[in-house]
């Protein structure tokens, strides 16, 4: 038996796109975005691309209680290229309190420290509290997805372009089957996709495992879910350790759902930073699979265990990524 902290302060114990985007070359997406922003293809064909290295990135609740600045200085001290928001940390009631001028602050810190926005996680945990994505309840999923849009413009205010779609509490049944859940689920992702798309934001179903939700929980799934809105706005990214309910290693995974992958979440099995347990060992095929892939996108650190400090999960995390890449042909 293994004891996960999935979350926050929980704990288990475990016993295509519509226009066919992904084989255009040179394609752009949503060439009419907000302020000229512009969602881009991603290149998941990539045969005939250099690949340039792994991009590593940090989420920040694990320092939530410092500064933003010391935030970003200490991802960016730690050898991290981009820092990965969850925005209940930075709010009392909800991204709206953040000002045009806060914002512009913020990508100002960013760009002094050296580092990028990558986008934005745990998307509905509270603040603001009530939001629910698949509830039965009309009138609080039609606030949920305007919160969502919300959400959308801060991230695009930030530079960030991923927004990684996992809050489990905000998204399981609450007593209804899991097919009209999932109905739900894509009938409030395929509301916000145009915007999304407009402001250059990618939406990334994250597959949880059953112990934190019932819906959604393994990449056949996102990606199934994914292609029932039919929209290039919205995709799927991976979680080393959000992989209990699947029954293929993770090398064979990321081959089969490579060309949705938009992101993936590192950390050991567990949710404890690198280096605190066999992942220098076990991930190995897995990121070299990545590479022979040419994998692009953000490779970012998400912990759940923030007692050592965010300080010694970023340098001790980093530096099980470069033990991992040493191993690498």
């Amino acid at each position: 038996m293994r004891e996960y902290l999935a979350y926050p302060g929980e704990r288990f114990i475990e016993n295509r796109s519509r226009r066919d985007f992904i084989r255009s070359t040179g394609c752009l997406l949503g060439a009419a975005a907000l302020g000229g922003s512009v969602l881009s293809c991603r290149g998941r064909e990539k045969a005939a691309h250099r690949w340039a290295g792994f991009k590593y990135a940090m989420c920040n609740e694990s320092m939530a209680e410092l500064s933003w600045a010391e935030q970003c200085r200490i991802v960016s001290e730690a050898g991290y290229r981009g820092i990965e928001v969850a925005a209940f940390t930075l709010v009392k009631e909800g991204v709206q309190e953040i000002s045009p001028t806060r914002r512009r602050e913020m990508a100002a810190v960013m760009s002094r420290a050296g580092i990028e926005c990558v986008g934005l996680h745990w998307l509905l945990a509270p603040p603001p509290t009530g939001l629910h994505f698949t509830t039965p309840d009309v009138a609080v999923r039609k606030r949920t997805v305007a919160y969502f849009n919300e959400l959308i413009d801060f991230c695009a205010d930030l530079g960030g372009s991923k927004m990684i779609f996992g809050s489990p509490k905000q998204r399981n049944t609450m007593g209804i089957s899991v097919a009209e859940a999932k109905r739900h689920f894509a009938e409030g992702l395929a509301a916000v996709a145009d915007h999304a798309q407009r402001r250059g934001i990618e939406i990334l179903i994250e597959p949880l495992g059953k112990r934190t939700t019932d819906v959604v929980n393994t990449l056949a799934e996102a990606s199934k879910l994914a292609a029932r809105v039919d929209h290039p706005a919205v995709q799927i990214m991976f979680d080393f350790n959000n992989t209990p309910d699947e029954t293929e290693p993770f090398d064979v995974l990321l081959r089969k759902h490579y060309k949705r992958i938009g992101h993936v979440h590192v950390q050991e099995q567990g949710g404890k930073h690198l280096g605190t347990g066999t992942a220098v060992n076990d991930y190995v095929k897995a990121f070299q699979t990545l590479k022979d892939l040419r994998y692009d996108e953000w490779v970012s650190l998400e912990v759940f265990d923030f007692s050592p400090g965010g300080r010694r999960i970023a340098e001790e995390s980093m530096r099980t990524l470069r033990q991992i890449e040493a191993k690498l042909v």
